[in-house]
């Protein structure tokens, strides 16, 4: 452990924009993990905001269970956005 803990990084383009994972890094706590999450990811204006989450937080399907977990909601066909219109002056989408 005398790496720190290893934290994912999280980083926002622009205000409303979806978060994307950035990369990993390790470090001592959480003040530690977002200045240097700023300093290795956001070097270049990149970013206008960073989440940093434990990895051992992060709670994932397993590929192998893809099937079963993730077919209940292919019969769904409602939840695709092509059904739906977008009314005129919604940016963003």
């Amino acid at each position: 452990m005398s790496e720190g803990i290893l934290w994912e990084v999280f980083t926002q383009s622009k205000n409303g924009a979806p978060f994307t994972h950035a990369g990993s890094l390790h470090a001592a706590d959480e003040e530690m993990a977002l200045q240097n999450a700023r300093d290795v990811y956001t070097r270049r204006g990149e970013a206008v905001n960073i989440w940093v989450v434990k990895s051992e937080e992060i709670v994932a399907s397993s590929p192998g269970e893809s099937g079963p977990f993730f077919d209940p909601g292919n019969d769904k066909a409602y939840r695709h956005p092509q059904f739906y219109k977008v009314p005129k002056g919604v940016r963003g989408i």
